[in-house]
């Protein structure tokens, strides 16, 4: 049984999450605010993360930042139209996805399933088998064990950087459109894909020496992303 934390500060949203999500098997946590949000963490093991973006005391953008310091399980953030500079904020700082409000309980839960079978998948230790590494000038990355180095330095990745990752080296030289890879990474239709932009962004101030002169993560304007070739 999976658990996750609603952190969202009306009451009457949390509890209609909570007993969505309870309908569906999964154990549910709540609080009001960030403050008690990292409190439960610390009492809890935790697997998901519910975050609304505007709470008093701490809001979601400050509190997903603090748990980034520790915690690597994902994070979807509940944001209002009207706050959509937040959004790609808490997207650069941490969080994985976003459903705005007022959503639907499917929406909602089809995110919840996306994300917990990727953080499974990706976000823990993987049992060896046998040496799928994929190396590209000083870029190695470890299939089998989740591990990417650079130059020999580890680097920790999210889950979603990591398959958007393995997907670029898998195929190097091959340019993959923002459609494309939103649709490998999170098994869905591509309907909005300013995520996949975030991430990459993300990914490559992690990889890259110099990320505003890219050595392996290129954008290839107006069609997509490649790994660059390395001779």
């Amino acid at each position: 049984m999976y658990n996750i934390l609603v952190v969202e500060d009306d009451r009457e949203i949390r509890d209609g999450i909570e007993i969505f999500l309870k309908s569906q098997g999964y154990r549910v946590f709540q609080a009001e605010d960030g403050i008690r949000g990292l409190e439960l963490m610390k009492e809890n093991e935790i697997h998901l993360a519910i975050v609304d973006i505007m709470m008093p005391r701490m809001d979601g953008i400050t509190m997903t930042m603090k748990l980034r310091e520790t915690y690597d399980f994902p994070v979807i953030m509940l944001s209002a139209k009207s706050e959509e500079t937040d959004k790609v904020v808490g997207l650069n700082i941490g969080a994985d996805d976003y459903v705005t409000k007022p959503f639907a309980p499917l929406e909602l839960l089809a995110r919840v399933n996306s994300q917990l079978r990727r953080y499974m998948k990706f976000g823990l230790p993987q049992p060896e088998q046998g040496g799928r590494r994929y190396v590209e000038g000083g870029l190695e990355v470890d299939e089998d064990t989740v591990e990417v180095t650079v130059d020999g330095n580890p680097v920790k990745l999210t889950p979603i950087e990591f398959k958007i990752l393995l997907l670029l080296i898998k195929h190097p030289g091959r340019v993959f459109s923002a459609d494309e890879i939103y649709e490998s990474v999170w098994n869905e239709r591509a309907i909005n894909t300013d995520t996949v932009m975030v991430h990459v962004r993300n990914l490559r101030e992690k990889v890259e020496i110099n990320p505003k002169n890219p050595k392996y993560v290129k954008v290839v304007w107006g069609v997509g992303y490649k790994l660059e070739k390395q001779k």
